[in-house]
């Protein structure tokens, strides 16, 4: 890593920004009176201005936000970063995090291999889902061998998945069980964020939205926002997942218009990269189940008919501990197809809100899409801890098809949705209104009539 960056995980330069035609990162602080201290050789000439912080920031980065918003295609990745910016709102903590199964059943050896898979995957450490996978990759050869010992790890892992799934909605139950207006500001923040990225006119390709997230807040928030979801899950009692869904919109008729259906606007299509806690295997079908936001626990709203044996080992979440060897891969390797197909094309941006980049399929496809010279990526992130943002933004190489947005003052999320992503509308009134003063203008720098001085109008088309 570069020495600048050896400083920022060392905590003396907190903040990183590239955007436009930056050449490099620059790296500052953000004082107690608004004014910004730059690292030697990080102050732009742009940044010359005098001004608050977020003055002089807002004016370099909503205008780039804004036109790259509105490219041909769009995407958001959002990570666990999301769920703790807001769950900090509410609450003033961050959301609860994935703590390692305390299992006994082969647990050095697990531990062991865990840590390798970590490592080859560019991680310093293994977390929960490192230590799922190889457990699964264990149980399935116990199994195979006859071992004993394979029940006995596989109601560990049931009482594990159990106690993880309690952990995911105690993180829902912190955001919707807080001070009211806490909640309340935390869930317009949130309506806020989703709607500067939804905000797109009918014309263009749906906003596509990604989570690695196992909770359902961005489902909340798009509820709340009245924003409408396409993903995989057709039917309304108990959706099933569909590998063969077709490219589904919605469209509306305008009044008095016959035959010509236009897209409906505030339309975005959803992939949960890593499966959902209300996702659960029913035999061979997976389906959503009506899970309330924020609920103490799963198991009850799995006792219906239909569902006998299901129980929280069933849940989608990834790696699953119920599937088998031929199912392993199912429904995720359909959900990062989604994700190839929807970023790896011409003319796309693709933007990272509080994702470390510590999943390698994720990495590959965007070190794939930025092949592709038309497109972009943009990553927002409160910060960089464990180094792995800014070392994969060496290791791709195209620095001129990247912006980073790194640091608490400029990725914190009220700060960023209030100051720095494009408004959450469609504001074709301020476009009409920066033409109308543009034409003006234009107007009075026309030739000077000669009786009275004053700039003479060209035309006058402006006031029809």
């Amino acid at each position: 890593m570069s020495e600048a960056g050896d400083q920022v995980q060392q905590g003396e330069f907190l903040n990183i920004l590239k955007v436009r035609d930056d050449p490099r990162p620059l790296y500052f602080n953000k004082n107690d009176d608004e004014s910004i201290d730059w690292k030697e050789g990080s102050d732009a000439a742009w940044a010359q201005e005098e001004g608050s912080c977020t003055k002089v920031l807002r004016k370099r980065i909503e205008p780039w936000l804004t036109s790259l918003f509105q490219s041909e295609h769009l995407s958001l990745l959002a990570g666990s970063g999301l769920t703790h910016a807001v769950h900090c709102l509410a609450q003033g903590k961050p959301a609860a995090g994935m703590n390692k199964l305390p299992l006994k059943i082969k647990s050095d050896e697990i531990d062991r291999e865990a840590e390798k898979s970590a490592k080859l995957a560019g991680r310093e450490k293994g977390n929960l889902e490192d230590q799922l996978r190889i457990a699964n990759e264990l149980l399935r050869g116990l199994d195979i061998l006859g071992d004993d010992s394979a029940g006995s790890l596989r109601d560990e892992l049931k009482d594990g998945m159990s106690e993880f799934a309690k952990s995911i909605l105690e993180s829902e139950r912190g955001i919707v069980s807080a001070d009211v207006e806490k909640r309340d500001q935390a869930l317009n923040t949130l309506v806020t964020f989703l709607m500067s990225f939804a905000s797109r006119t009918g014309v263009r390709d749906r906003l596509n939205i990604f989570t690695t997230n196992y909770d359902r807040l961005v489902e909340a928030g798009a509820e709340l926002a009245g924003l409408h979801l396409l993903d995989r899950f057709l039917g309304n009692l108990m959706p099933i997942f569909r590998s063969s869904r077709l490219d589904l919109d919605m469209h509306y008729n305008p009044p008095g218009i016959r035959g010509e259906p236009r897209y409906l606007e505030g339309v975005a299509r959803y992939t949960k990269l890593h499966g959902s806690v209300d996702w659960v295997q029913t035999g061979r079908d997976i389906r959503r189940i009506g899970l309330p936001l924020g609920a103490d626990e799963v198991a009850p709203y799995l006792n219906v008919p239909g569902f006998q044996g299901v129980t929280e080992n069933k849940l989608m979440i990834y790696p699953n501990a119920a599937k088998d060897q031929e199912t392993a891969n199912y429904p995720y390797v359909e959900l990062f197809r989604d994700l190839a197909s929807a970023v790896c094309r011409p003319n796309s941006t693709l933007v990272t809100y509080g994702y470390s980049f510590g999943d390698e399929h994720i990495n590959r496809v965007i070190r794939d899409m930025l092949t592709i010279p038309s497109t972009h990526l943009v990553v927002i992130s409160r910060d960089d801890s464990l180094g792995r943002i800014m070392k994969n933004y060496d290791d791709i190489g195209r620095s001129s098809q990247i912006s980073l947005m790194i640091g608490p003052a400029l990725a914190d999320l009220s700060i960023l949705t209030e100051s720095f992503l494009p408004k959450a509308s469609i504001d074709k009134t301020t476009s009409r209104m920066s033409e109308l003063l543009k034409q003006r203008f234009d107007v009075q720098q026309g030739p000077v009539n000669q009786s009275s001085g004053k700039a003479q109008p060209d035309n006058l088309d402006f006031l029809e």
